[in-house]
């Protein structure tokens, strides 16, 4: 997952994991316990065990303004997955570039930049879980 301030791009991968593919987006409205609830309902819908989320680490690598808020919405991310009684795994990866790659590989494949801002977060989202798996591979 990519978690902007205004959505979150969602990737899912095949059984095998071997492939990520660009799947959704959820609108941030507000309330994370909504917003939680629908990432829940993915988790419950295909049989999720481990949700990958992008960390927003700053060009030297710490974690400023950006990485703070999203780890802490891991942490609120991984309580209500353990209140829910969902054994699901929460790993975080960089996703330094993700966003900028996404944006040139949908301008390449020649979608429509009004397209574009809609995709770019999924887009984006399938990167990161893409080198997730990749470094998960033994």
């Amino acid at each position: 997952m990519d978690l902007g301030e205004r959505r979150v791009g969602v990737a899912l991968s095949d059984s095998d994991r071997m492939m990520s593919t660009p799947y959704s987006t959820i609108q941030r409205v507000g309330d994370r316990g909504v917003e939680h609830g629908e990432i829940l309902d993915l988790v419950s819908e295909f049989a999720v065990t481990t949700i990958v989320v992008g960390m927003p680490l700053s060009l030297d690598g710490s974690n400023q303004g950006a990485a703070r808020t999203v780890q802490s919405e891991v942490k609120g991310l991984r309580k209500r997955l353990a209140k829910e009684g969902l054994k699901v795994e929460v790993d975080t990866i960089d996703e330094r570039f993700t966003t900028v790659t996404a944006n040139q590989q949908l301008q390449m494949a020649n979608v429509p930049e009004s397209k574009r801002r809609a995709m770019v977060d999924q887009v984006a989202a399938s990167i990161l879980l893409q080198a997730w798996l990749d470094r998960s591979r033994p």
